[in-house]
């Protein structure tokens, strides 16, 4: 990968996005940063035992007791499906399809909140202000991400960014016409159209299929617009 190398090694921790061990009570040991994401991770100690990462909500504390299943009370940490928690939970760590692990918001302070339930549906209003349906008996973690302002933080020096294995990144337009489609032009010029070095279009350019699955799930995307055939 370009402008991808060198940076500290990091171990990776297995996260639990399933909570699939339904009716077993949970112990929150610590709260902990983990270097491949941006929010913090919290270590669950089962009643029996076993001991496994869950995405951290904000305002979970150590020594806090958390629990999944169909019937838990929709309070933060606790995972169950969406088809049992009242109209305007805020939820995190969504499946989108029941038994494959959460997918949608997991990223540090997002959420997605329940607007409404429809017969095997429930329409949830995403971080990014979309509103798709998702099947009922999806399971989602109560509660916002941890870290909201891990987007205000400031790197300090470019140093930091080496350490996360970033490299400086060099613009298309600095480049020569043979290495990009923004480059070359006499002296200072602007690049013409904003694009990628294999000359897609950074702007403008619609590139979601028009004839993809999960079209029909959408009902208001992220720009305000309604898909058609709606």
């Amino acid at each position: 990968m370009r402008y991808i190398g060198g940076g500290n090694k990091i171990k990776y921790r297995i996260v639990d996005f399933k909570r699939n061990k339904s009716d077993i009570k949970a112990t929150v040991k610590t709260i902990e940063y983990d270097p491949n994401r941006t929010a913090f991770i919290a270590l669950l100690s089962y009643a029996d035992g076993e001991k496994r990462y869950i995405i951290a909500p904000q305002g979970l504390e150590v020594g806090a007791t958390v629990i999944s299943g169909s019937t838990v009370a929709p309070e933060v940490g606790n995972a169950l499906p969406l088809k049992n928690m009242p109209l305007g939970t805020v939820v995190h760590n969504i499946e989108l399809h029941p038994g494959r692990g959460g997918a949608m918001a997991r990223s540090a302070g997002t959420y997605a909140q329940l607007n409404a339930k429809e017969e095997k549906y429930c329409v949830l209003k995403m971080p990014s202000g979309e509103l798709r349906k998702v099947l009922s008996t999806c399971m989602a973690t109560v509660g916002i991400v941890s870290n909201s302002d891990h987007g205000l933080q400031s790197m300090g020096k470019a140093g930091r960014n080496r350490w996360k294995g970033i490299k400086p990144r060099n613009r298309g337009v600095a480049m020569n016409p043979v290495d990009h489609p923004m480059g070359g032009g006499e002296g200072r010029s602007s690049g013409g159209h904003p694009r990628s070095r294999k000359g897609k279009y950074a702007k403008g350019e619609i590139t979601r299929s028009r004839t993809k699955a999960s079209n029909k799930l959408i009902i208001q995307r992220r720009n305000g617009k309604k898909l058609a055939g709606k």
